[in-house]
């Protein structure tokens, strides 16, 4: 592999830990709730939230609902399955209050600041930089929030784009924005569709980070294999993966 000039990282479960803070978040907003919700297993709010995070967020990614909508959907498809319902003020209330618990678990994953370092001490003068499905401004708060910002030279952002991952546009436009070829730039991301074999074909290094040694899709797999992706498990592993 030639040594690249860019590394691009997707944002959410990859640099930052997005999963865990939203756990921690749902978590304590339904402690604090009580009423129909105190009887709630954990377990089992965690994991309806991520799909109703799944659900509705792509929605918005496609257009069908705004930022706010997909927020109070959220909120009105969890107060639902538990009996209550909400109109859209109340639900865009309860999901900032949930906001609150989850602003305050936001941290990035133990690996990402030592991955940054190595690669800057392995590849000196590379450049960093962002390529999220969102909206900027909302990803812009997490990265500052977590001291990312002053480590990344572009942040690239689906809602100011026009295009979402795994469009190849998303990915060139970033290539443009560095001013390098996609040959040159690296793609890091824990979505191994949206993220790693979108980068590959767009002509970028493309890398999934299966942190959990998740099992891809059968089709998924042949498509990764096809482009060329390279799989890790651990940030700790990408700086030997691109400067041996």
């Amino acid at each position: 592999m030639t040594a690249p000039t860019v590394v691009l990282f997707d944002l959410d479960d990859t640099l930052f830990a997005h999963r865990e803070a939203v756990a921690r978040g749902i978590a304590a907003h339904i402690a604090s709730l009580g009423g129909p919700y105190g009887a709630l297993d954990t377990a089992s709010v965690v994991s309806f939230w991520h799909d109703l995070e799944e659900t509705h967020y792509h929605s918005y990614l496609a257009g069908r609902l705004d930022f706010e909508g997909q927020r109070q959907a959220r909120a009105r498809d969890f107060a639902a399955r538990h009996g209550v319902a909400l109109d859209d003020w109340e639900a865009s209330v309860w999901f900032a209050t949930y906001f609150e618990r989850y602003v305050e678990a936001w941290t990035l994953h133990e690996d990402a600041l030592d991955c940054l370092d190595a690669l800057s001490r392995r590849l000196p003068g590379v450049r960093f930089g962002l390529i999220t499905n969102g909206d900027l401004a909302f990803q812009t708060r997490k990265i500052v929030a977590v001291g990312l910002d002053s480590r990344l030279e572009h942040v690239i952002a689906s809602g100011e784009v026009g295009a979402v991952k795994p469009d190849p546009t998303i990915f060139r436009h970033a290539c443009g924005a560095f001013g390098v070829r996609p040959d040159e730039a690296v793609y890091v991301g824990d979505r191994l569709r949206t993220d790693a074999i979108g980068a590959a074909s767009a002509g970028l290094t493309g890398v999934w980070l299966n942190r959990t040694g998740l099992a891809p899709d059968p089709v998924d797999a042949l498509d990764a294999a096809t482009v060329g992706v390279h799989t890790l498990t651990s940030l700790a592993e990408l700086p030997p993966l691109l400067a041996p």
